[in-house]
C-alpha cells in the first residue's frame, strides 16, 4: 500500500513540467522560510516584554532537535531504501539526493515538531504550519525521495517530540528563555533604537 500510494503521488506530475518547477521550488525554499519564520518570533518580542513569542520559538527549537535525535533512533531499528533506489525506472526524480535511509524523513519531523511546538503557545499560527508541514512532507514524496510511511511516521515524531518539550519540558524551556532574554534583550533592544531613530 505504501509503494501504491507513493506510486500514486510522485506519478501525479510526471508529463506536468509546471507542477515538477513548482514541487521542486517548494522543496528548495518552504522548509527554510519555515524555519526563518519561527526563528523571527524570538527577535520581533519586545525586550523585558511577554515571554510568550520566545517561548514559542525556544520550543519549536528544542522541540527540532529533539525529532532530529528520534529519526536517528528509529534509523537505526528500520533502513528504508529510498524510492528512487528500491524503484529507480518508476519513479520521478526531480531533486539530487544521496542514497541513505528514507526512514523517517528530517524535513517531514523538523517541520512537524516546529508547527505542534508554536501550536501549543499559538493556536492559529500553529495551525498554519502544521498546514505548511504537511505541505513540505507530501512535497516530498512528489520529489521522489520519501514514501508516505516515512513522512507519517514523521508526524507521529514531530507530534511526540513537541509534547515532551512544551508538556514535559515546560519548565525547562522557561527557564532557559529567560537566561537567554538577558543576553539577546539588551541587543534587540539597541537594534530597535538603531531603526527607530533612522525610520
Amino acid at each position: 500500500m505504501d509503494w501504491a500510494l507513493f506510486h500514486v503521488l510522485n506519478g501525479a506530475l510526471r508529463g506536468d513540467d509546471g507542477g515538477q518547477d513548482a514541487a521542486v521550488a517548494f522543496n528548495a525554499t518552504a522548509f527554510f522560510v519555515l524555519i526563518a519564520t519561527v526563528g523571527l518570533l524570538w527577535f520581533v518580542a519586545r525586550p523585558g516584554g511577554s515571554l510568550r513569542q520566545k517561548l514559542a520559538a525556544a520550543s519549536a527549537a528544542a522541540s527540532a532537535a529533539l525529532a532530529l535525535l528520534g529519526n536517528v533512533v528509529l534509523g537505526q531499528f528500520w533502513y528504508h531504501s529510498r524510492p528512487f533506489v528500491g524503484h529507480p525506472h518508476q519513479t520521478l526524480l526531480l531533486v539530487h539526493h544521496a542514497a541513505d535511509n528514507s526512514f523517517p524523513s528530517d524535513h517531514a519531523s523538523v517541520a512537524f515538531a516546529i508547527a505542534f511546538a508554536v501550536m501549543a503557545v499559538y493556536r492559529r499560527f500553529g495551525l498554519a504550519l502544521l498546514i505548511a508541514a504537511a505541505a513540505i512532507a507530501t512535497d516530498r514524496i512528489f520529489v521522489g525521495v520519501h514514501y508516505p510511511v516515512d513522512v507519517a511516521t514523521s508526524l507521529l515524531v514531530g507530534l511526540s517530540s513537541a509534547l515532551l518539550v512544551t508538556v514535559a519540558g515546560r519548565a525547562v524551556i522557561r527557564r532557559a528563555v529567560e537566561q537567554l532574554s538577558k543576553l539577546s534583550d539588551p541587543l534587540v533592544g539597541a537594534v530597535r533604537s538603531t531603526v527607530s531613530r533612522h525610520a
